[in-house]
């Protein structure tokens, strides 16, 4: 029976270094090449000699696919690519493509300029390395070569952020990345098709939680932070540069407006700028309301956000700072709570989850002491508030995810074991499907359903070649076919519907799909029809076009039919209908007409 391997590289029963190597049907797939935030040894990078042992990675893979932008999901890449090897097609969308680099060397600076790690990538090995990435748009299909197909699928979460359909011939699975099914103040909810694949692989960060409601969180998010300002203190809000960020400072920017406070917010320098130059390029990844105001002004210039500068750390009095990143391990954020923890009547929130080994995870986890690195030691006494303002789904939403996508099997990496393990149970008990949790380095072996031969009659083959020319057909692209399944005892076969009506003895039927467009014109249901008939002839001229009636035009299976109420002759009804077979046509037409009387 055939099957599909899985590997995780990274992320198997764990958040952090997100790799999943996928072999189905002759193909070698790697989901993600990402870095783990807990490390600053060669254990941040995926363990990449599953896929080096017997060669060169570009030889082993067929593509490597990037979910997001996030540098647990895509950070291990330019060492991938430029210090292991990997020469091969990498597959991720627009914004992706457009804002990891960024991120990448923020990432790189940090490691290397202010911490002198070695054996790390440099600023020409991203440049390099973004040179090899192959764009797409969401759900186009994209055939990596003549059997691996890939399709992106839109996944909330962040700017950019995709689920991936792959399928290898009739083998398929689904790669979430990180999802949100709730949509939020600027991006929407995650959505694919119905499309069965045989194995889901989804994260489950929040496998287990059950989020309150939005409202509530925000109530509780703003009261905080507004109840320690007003005793003087300062609130930290370690974010990542793009998208919780722009979630939580829409939120207090339309608080600080409405409250009329005058205490100082501010966000790292530079991010606000970039933020808005991505979300202007690339609006019709957000929300239909950042779309809406965006036309009258930009949701992201704010005007009680101002960028942050270094010596702001020692002011006095009430402030709130946005910095990054999210998780305090390095950077700004982490600098900030060097200077504020010691005191008492200061703040920090986190808003999303925390890898184990960051400092933001240890003091999540109650710790009151802090040593670093150099033997800096920074004691607690700020308060510590964790709220889950993550784009990532909780258990509510993974369970909906595998209700809209309706896979055979599903598999649980970006998670913590212990609660993996209580999801995995309830998903098996409420969809009667086996779910799969590997650690890192272990291969789960999926069985997928093998082909069903299916004969196909003279009469449906004949009449394909009438349809279709008779070049050899495109490999790269499927052919679409209009036919009927018989199932018999000696097998199933294919046949034209002709066929079918006979060998079942049943009618035809045909559906007809109609639009009705709504004019004022003084003339009769047949002048009005005149006036119709020769704007078509002039647009449509390599087709017949007639006036079947006085007040009916017909072109193929399409009908336009101007009709009128007795008494309401002024007021005109033209119905527009086709049959699936003519939908192109009849949709033109149809939009066509509704521009031309509008």
């Amino acid at each position: 029976m055939p099957e599909i391997k899985v590997t995780p590289l990274g992320a198997g029963q764990d958040v952090g270094r997100s790799c999943i190597l996928v072999s189905m049907g002759g193909k070698n797939i790697m989901l993600d090449c990402g870095m783990h935030m807990g490390f600053n040894d060669e254990r941040r990078f995926p363990d990449f000699s599953y896929i080096t042992s017997e060669g060169s990675a570009t030889n082993f893979l067929d593509c490597v696919i990037i979910s997001h932008f996030h540098l647990d999901h895509c950070g291990a890449l330019p060492f991938f690519t430029e210090m292991v090897g990997y020469s091969g097609p990498i597959y991720m969308t627009h914004p992706t493509k457009a804002i990891a680099p960024i991120l990448l060397e923020d990432m790189r600076k940090v490691a290397v300029e202010r911490k002198g790690e070695s054996n790390f990538f440099t600023s020409q090995m991203i440049k390099d390395c973004m040179k090899k990435v192959i764009p797409v748009t969401l759900h186009q299909s994209v055939m990596v070569d003549a059997d691996l197909e890939i399709k992106a699928y839109y996944a909330g979460h962040v700017l950019g952020a995709s689920m991936f359909h792959v399928r290898v011939g009739s083998q398929s699975i689904v790669y979430t990345g990180d999802y949100n099914m709730t949509p939020d103040r600027h991006l929407g909810a995650a959505w694919i098709d119905k499309c069965r694949p045989d194995l889901l692989i989804s994260e489950s960060t929040y496998a287990t939680t059950i989020r309150d409601s939005k409202r509530c969180r925000e109530r509780d998010f703003l009261k905080k932070v507004h109840d320690c300002v007003d005793k003087g203190g300062k609130v930290l809000i370690p974010v990542f540069a793009l998208g919780r960020a722009q979630e939580l400072c829409i939120l207090l920017e339309t608080y600080w407006e409405r409250m009329n406070l005058k205490v100082p917010v501010y966000f790292a320098l530079g991010l606000t700028e970039k933020a808005n130059n991505y979300y202007k390029m690339f609006i019709t990844w957000t929300n239909q309301k950042i779309k809406k105001t965006f036309v009258q002004r930009n949701m992201f210039d704010f005007k009680h956000i101002k960028p942050f500068d270094k010596s702001y750390i020692d002011n006095a009095g009430a402030m709130v700072v946005f910095a990054t990143p999210g998780m305090l391990h390095a950077g700004l954020s982490l600098q900030i709570f060097k200077k504020w923890a010691p005191q008492e009547g200061n703040m920090v929130i986190m808003p999303g989850f925390c890898v184990q080994g960051t400092i933001g995870h240890k003091i999540l986890n109650g710790a009151k002491r802090i040593e670093f690195e150099n033997r800096q030691v920074v004691e607690v006494k700020m308060s510590v508030e964790y709220m889950s303002f993550s784009a990532h789904a909780d258990a509510k939403g993974i369970m909906q995810l595998i209700q809209y996508c309706d896979p055979k099997n599903v598999m649980l990496v970006h998670g913590e074991y212990a609660k993996m393990e209580y999801l995995k149970d309830k998903i098996k008990k409420e969809f009667g499907i086996n779910c799969y949790n590997p650690a890192n380095g272990e291969t789960s072996f999926i069985n997928t359903s093998s082909k069903i031969p299916v004969d196909a009659s003279l009469a449906l083959l004949k009449s394909e070649n009438k349809e279709y020319s008779l070049l050899p057909p495109d490999p790269k692209r499927r052919r679409l076919i209009n036919t009927v399944l018989i199932s018999r005892e000696d097998g199933v076969c294919l046949t034209d519907s002709n066929e079918a009506e006979e060998a079942a003895s049943i009618n035809k039927h045909t559906v007809r799909f109609t639009s009705t467009i709504y004019i004022r014109d003084a003339g009769t249901v047949e002048s009005t029809a005149q006036k119709l008939l020769q704007p078509l002839q002039d647009k449509l001229k390599d087709w017949e076009i007639k006036l079947l009636d006085g007040s009916t035009i017909g072109v193929e299976t399409v009908l336009v039919k101007v009709q009128a109420d007795p008494g309401e002759e002024i007021n005109k009804k033209i119905y527009v209908s086709w049959t699936n077979d003519d939908e192109e046509i009849g949709s033109y037409i149809l939009g066509y007409l509704q521009n031309l009387l509008s």
